[in-house]
Parts: structure tokens; C-alpha cells; sequence
């Protein structure tokens, strides 16, 4: 076991933020400058970059970096990074933001929050780039509409904070990875395994997460509540499952809860390493990789997130992704399982389409406890007739 806590990726933790004279002074400074407003996703990405979740990157990522990644899931530096993520334009009205020049970057509601210093300016294949990191170019993958949508035009560069960010939704749950750090140091957590979820913890979550807690010190519940799919459990009815299922199925004392502010990209095997980097940020030394993980339709291999692992060292990653196959419940044993650890046939094995139990939950109608906890069920009831999509 390790004596302190696992270092960041890269070695350092990035801290993008300006304080005090110098805060005061770039703020100003700002107004005179060319304006970008942020999406979300930008929203979500400069948060993660400027709070150190994606350490060791700084900014959003230059020509070089980009295709570095893009062809070869590394930094220039030659440090593992599987997704670029970039700060894009529309080509129409492109040209007031110049290369080697500084631009404020804006909340939608016009507030200043950041300066970026354009050292990249560029337009790459976005095809390629959607083949290679999406491993489709369809339209219809939520992750290529919307890298497609978002413009032909790419700005890379450093970028300092220069205002708040905004308010955070859930601020009970919404930690720094310094913050998470200094809990997990207090908490005597050496060994720390990451949960990623952007879905209610059911009962095969459940089995994987306390299997995984065995052989650690503590849980890491890191739910992602950035930009998502439409059609995915909005985070704030995911935040009441999550509470309810901690206070009542598992150890508080060897479980932590805190939300992760990304934006969901649906690149399946190269998310998931973005993913484990990001936990590793966190301080967390091990991430769960189960079934089709950041996946979606069938784009992706069901067990592709666990094969891509090994195109890297373990020296490289740090962590160590702690691989599950798809848990169900055994009507032989009368409790939850893999095929690795059941003799069940496949009619003795309980497995719940999200489909069905969508349907169940329209009608009112509780999934059944081999499923998920009652509990849970009864948030996701209320949410479903008050029309939230479930």
C-alpha cells in the first residue's frame, strides 16, 4: 500500500486561476479584448481545465497536442491523453480572433470569466477526428453532432481565470481536486477507487461498487452532471438516488459523494481513459471500468473501455481500472453476480433492460428488488409523472 496519495497526471496539479492584483488588473483588462462566448460543453471543459481535473493541460489544446491525440492518445509530451479537447468556432466570423493574441472568454450571460492566449489557430479534419476518437463519423452519435455543431475552427492556447465560475449546481457535492484530496488525506484514505456514473446506482452498480470497496480504503461516487443526452435521468433527480442509496445501503464512513462537472462525450474506450485520468486527479488510485462504459447505442465493443487499457503501461496511467463484467441477479444463489463468479444458466440470471424499466416506471409500477432499491425506484417514479424524462 502507498504512503501518500496517488500524484497527479503529469506530476503537478493545474491551478489556472489569478488571485488578488493580478486578477484584479486581467479582469479589467479583459473588456478591451475580442469576446468568445462559452457553450456548456466549453462551460464544462474550462472548469475541468482551470481547477486541474484534466492536469496537466492548461488551456484548451493546440495544433500540436491536438493531433498528438487525436493520432496517437498523447501529448506532445508524450504523456497518455485520449480526447482533445477544443475550444471551436464557426469559420464565418472567425477572423477576430487572431493568432498570438489574447481573447476574453464569457459566460453565456455576458460575465468575463477567463482569458485564453490564441498560440494556435487551426482547421483540422474533422472526419478524421470523429473516426479516430469516436470511432464513427455518424451524426447521429451524440459526441460527433456535437463536435460537428460546435465549429470548423479550432483555438488553442493557455488560459487564465479571471472571475468566478459560476454558481455550481449541487455546491454540497462539488469538490475541487484539491478539495477531494485533502478529504481523502484526512479521511487516512491511501487507496481510493472512482465510481463514474451518469445514470442511478442499481443494484449491479451497487454489487460492483462494494466488490470493488473490499480491497480499498474508500469509495469514490463521482457522478458526471455536465452536458448530457436528453433522453439521459437529469442530474438532479441522479443526486436524490445517489443520496438515498448511500444513507441507506452502504458504510457512510467508507464512502465519498462528489459530482464531477464534465460534459458527457459518449467516446466509450478513449473516454473511459479521460475518465481515469480525471479520478487520478482526484486523488482516487483505482476507477471502476464495467460494461460499455461512456458507450452509447452500439458504436462500441461491450468490454472495448477495458481493452484499451492495455495499449498503455500500468506506469503510465497510474491507476488501475478494476475490470467488471455485467452483474445480474442469480435466481440461483438469490443474490447479485457476474458469469465469473455464478453456475447459473442464463434463464436463472436476471437482467433489466433500461428499456423495460422505463416502461415500468411510466405506469407507476416499482422495477423489482433484483433490480434496484425501492428506494431508488420511488424517485425515479415521482420524477417520471412529473415528466422528467426517465
Amino acid at each position: 500500500m502507498q504512503k501518500t496519495l496517488i500524484q497527479p497526471h503529469g506530476g503537478k496539479l493545474i491551478d489556472c486561476a489569478l488571485r488578488g492584483f493580478e486578477r484584479q488588473a486581467a479582469f479589467e483588462n479583459a473588456h478591451a479584448l475580442p469576446r468568445l462566448m462559452l457553450s456548456e460543453r466549453n462551460l464544462a471543459d474550462l472548469e475541468c481545465i482551470a481547477t486541474g481535473v484534466y492536469s496537466p493541460l492548461t488551456g484548451f489544446v493546440d495544433e500540436e497536442n491536438y493531433y498528438d491525440i487525436v493520432n496517437g492518445m498523447r501529448l506532445s509530451s508524450g504523456l497518455p491523453w485520449s480526447i482533445p479537447v477544443t475550444l471551436q468556432v464557426p469559420e464565418a466570423g472567425s477572423d477576430k480572433y487572431q493568432l498570438d493574441s489574447e481573447i476574453a472568454l464569457t459566460h453565456p450571460n455576458g460575465d468575463i470569466l477567463a482569458v485564453l492566449t490564441i498560440t494556435s489557430k487551426f482547421k483540422p479534419d474533422q472526419s478524421q477526428e470523429a473516426q479516430k476518437v469516436y470511432r464513427t463519423t455518424h451524426e447521429a452519435h451524440p459526441g460527433v453532432s456535437a463536435m460537428y455543431a460546435a465549429g470548423e475552427v479550432y483555438l488553442g492556447g493557455p488560459l487564465k481565470l479571471v472571475n468566478d465560475l459560476p454558481q455550481a449546481e449541487f455546491p454540497k457535492y462539488h469538490f475541487t481536486p484539491a478539495v477531494t484530496r485533502a478529504e481523502f488525506a484526512r479521511r487516512g484514505w491511501k487507496t481510493i477507487v472512482a465510481f463514474q456514473t451518469r445514470n442511478p446506482i442499481h443494484r449491479a452498480h451497487e454489487y460492483i461498487t462494494k466488490v470493488a470497496l473490499e480491497t480499498v480504503n474508500g469509495l469514490f461516487i463521482n457522478p458526471l452532471v455536465g452536458t448530457t443526452k436528453s433522453d439521459d435521468i437529469p442530474a438532479n433527480v441522479r443526486v436524490q438516488c445517489y443520496e438515498t442509496i448511500i444513507e441507506n445501503y452502504y458504510p457512510k464512513d467508507r464512502v465519498f459523494l462528489g459530482v464531477f462537472p464534465a460534459a458527457m462525450r459518449y467516446a466509450g474506450p478513449r473516454e473511459a481513459i479521460m475518465h481515469a485520468i480525471a479520478r487520478k486527479n482526484y486523488g482516487c488510485t483505482h476507477i471502476i471500468i464495467g460494461r460499455d462504459h461512456a458507450g452509447v447505442g452500439d458504436y462500441y465493443g461491450t468490454y472495448d473501455a477495458q481493452h484499451i487499457f492495455e495499449e498503455f503501461e500500468p506506469q503510465e496511467l497510474e491507476i488501475m481500472p478494476m475490470m467488471f463484467e455485467h452483474a445480474f441477479y442469480c435466481l440461483r444463489t438469490n443474490g447479485m453476480a457476474t458469469a465469473k463468479t455464478s453456475p447459473s444458466t442464463p434463464e436463472e440470471r436476471v437482467h433489466l433492460s433500461g428499456t423495460k424499466v422505463r416502461a415500468l416506471l411510466r405506469e407507476g409500477k416499482l422495477p423489482p428488488p433484483e433490480f434496484s432499491r425501492p428506494e431508488v425506484a420511488k424517485i425515479l417514479i415521482s420524477a417520471t409523472q412529473n415528466t422528467i424524462p426517465v
